[in-house]
């Protein structure tokens, strides 16, 4: 600004003297007094106009360098605003839900409370997650469900922890966290919202857990894996009581182009307590393969598990085992862009030994659905879905609670839409 009226004042004191010079040379060559000074008041109205000039620029200028300097401090406030810990936090949610009709029988004889209509909330996640830096971040995320040990929703803690990246391919978390298998399968199978996974429906896993977990990614993602320590008594239950000892589960999988391929297992003693007897560790093992495309999606889940019931109790005679395996093979088309249809049959098998020395019979369980889906947006759906399951025993699976006699047969039927939301 200085600058720019020195050189305004220059350019006035150099019209006066021009101006000065052209009245003296006018008067010389005249010899008329009073044409000078007609000259001179014409100089004198000129620089009173380049003054009147400059003081109006130096005000424009002044008030454009107040401008300047509010823009400055609105831009610098409005950076310290975007760079509090909530710029860097996010939040998300997940509700399943259904509207259904459900007809259970046991031993052909309609019973229990579970028969008839109801709108379901099966599932409600909220999470929040924060990133500290490029390394270091951390997770919380509630679920909301029916506990039908107290007759009322509840809300618990699913997963809390924290993440430290050192790099895609090695990834540690500790605290409670989704376990190798189960959610790796259902990203698989992709119509968690409408039935849990195969191992997950028949409560022989947890989908999360509370412990030491290493991820990570190999070969841009071609090869993946997932390893847990964990309490094995499931995200519902922390530190309730201490354990005889860890879990372990893990899992590695193969992508390659359209084709996914993994094997997992499982080794513990589902968080018993520590000082109960235990006698037997439960272990599973776990396979899989996939091919997915935007169009089509047809997989194959698998597990064999042995001591499935028997961790807490002996078995006779001495070195049997209880032992119990399953396959679920699934399918997806999508022949619209927002339309698809999808089937799943899942059949397992149980064997029993109990104290008695004699085996128990074998207990089959068969399960299959079929729908056909709606996804208006992107991760928002309708299904309209009818299921089946039929067992022989006491099982415990999502749709149907244990505690049956062995020679019990319970079919389930479930009809209605199941949908999803997230964001």
């Amino acid at each position: 600004m200085k600058v720019k009226s020195v050189w305004l004042v220059g350019a006035a004191l150099t019209a006066f003297v021009f101006a000065g010079g052209q009245a003296s040379a006018a008067a010389h060559a005249s010899g008329t007094p009073s044409a000078t000074a007609i000259q001179l008041d014409q100089a004198n109205e000129r620089i009173g106009e380049l003054n009147a000039r400059v003081d109006a620029l130096e005000e424009e200028l002044q008030a454009s360098e107040r401008r300047q300097a509010a823009d400055h401090d609105a831009m610098g406030a409005a950076a310290a605003t975007a760079s509090g810990w909530w710029s860097n936090t996010q939040i998300s949610g997940r509700m399943y839900w259904d509207v259904s009709y459900v007809d259970q029988s046991i031993n052909h004889v309609r019973t229990g409370t579970t028969n008839g209509t109801a709108f379901d909330i099966k599932r409600f996640y909220i999470g929040i997650d924060h990133k500290f830096d490029d390394v270091f971040s951390a997770n919380v995320t509630t679920d909301f469900t029916f506990d039908s040990a107290s007759g009322v929703n509840q809300i618990y803690i699913k997963k809390a922890y924290l993440q430290a990246k050192v790099n895609d391919a090695l990834v540690f978390k500790f605290g409670s966290t989704d376990m190798p298998w189960i959610p790796f399968m259902e990203d698989t199978y992709g119509y968690r919202f409408v039935e849990n996974t195969l191992v997950d429906r028949l409560k022989l896993g947890n989908s999360a857990d509370w412990g030491v977990h290493l991820s990570g990614k190999l070969y841009d993602g071609m090869l993946n894996y997932a390893f847990s320590v964990v309490n094995g008594a499931g995200y519902k239950k922390a530190n309730i009581f201490r354990t005889n000892g860890p879990d372990f589960e893990g899992r590695v999988n193969l992508n390659i182009d359209h084709f996914t391929v993994g094997v997992g297992g499982y080794l513990g003693k589902f968080g018993q307590q520590f000082g109960a007897p235990l006698h037997h560790s439960f272990s599973r093992l776990d396979a899989m393969a996939a091919y997915i495309t935007p169009e089509f999606r047809v997989g194959l889940e698998y597990f064999d598990g042995s001591n499935v019931s028997s961790v807490t109790s002996p078995l006779t005679p001495a070195g049997q085992t209880d032992h119990e395996w399953g396959i679920g093979p699934f399918a997806s088309w999508n022949f619209l862009p927002q339309w698809s249809v999808f089937g799943r049959y899942d059949y397992s098998m149980k064997h029993l030994h109990p104290n008695s020395g004699a085996f128990s019979p074998d207990m089959p369980n068969d399960y299959y659905n079929v729908g056909i889906n709606w996804e208006p947006v992107k991760i928002v759906d309708f299904s309209l879905v009818y299921k089946h399951e039929q067992e022989h025993g006491n099982y415990a699976t999502s749709n149907i609670g244990a505690g049956a006699a062995v020679t019990t047969k319970t079919n389930y039927d479930e009809v209605g839409i199941f949908g999803q939301v997230r964001w």
